[in-house]
């Protein structure tokens, strides 16, 4: 029987154009529980959303024993650090891969903020790594984890 928790080899590569059309479609295979949860699924909008937003420079391609397996972007805008498109196709999910991403992507000691959709799994992946709910509405929680100390300091949520 295989260990589907074994030690696998993840790493990130930099993005590159020519992964846009498979990351939309992962994209779409990701988020369409969720989304058709939500009353919000439509097959071509949730590949165009990617399509899009999609910046190779902010960009890396997760890799897990040789096969790239999904993506995580990472936008700066101001001081704050948007962790965006974060997808791993389901083969891959609840192996432990999005924790060694997000270990390897949570570095510096900056604000990082996200959304994720109502009711997503990946909300508790976020609170183990620290992240808490800055609001919410009836599709998105918005999330942050702040490695400055800026906003326990001035007492901001």
């Amino acid at each position: 029987m295989t260990d589907l928790r074994a030690r696998a080899e993840v790493t990130l590569r930099p993005a590159e154009s020519a992964d846009l059309d498979w990351l939309a479609d992962l994209r779409a295979i990701v988020l369409r529980a969720d989304l058709e949860r939500l009353g919000r699924y439509d097959a071509v909008r949730v590949r165009q959303r990617l399509r899009d937003a999609y910046d190779p420079s902010v960009t890396r391609t997760v890799v897990v024993d040789g096969e790239d397996v999904g993506c995580i972007a990472v936008r700066r805008e101001d001081d704050t650090y948007w962790i965006e498109h974060f997808y791993l196709a389901r083969s891959h999910q609840g192996r432990g891969v999005g924790g060694r991403i997000l270990t390897m992507v949570l570095q510096d000691d900056v604000l990082y903020r996200l959304n994720v959709l109502q009711g997503s799994a990946a909300r508790r992946l976020y609170e183990r790594h620290g992240f808490v709910v800055d609001r919410e509405d009836e599709v998105d929680v918005f999330m942050s984890l702040d490695r400055t100390g800026r906003i326990e300091e001035s007492g901001d949520r």
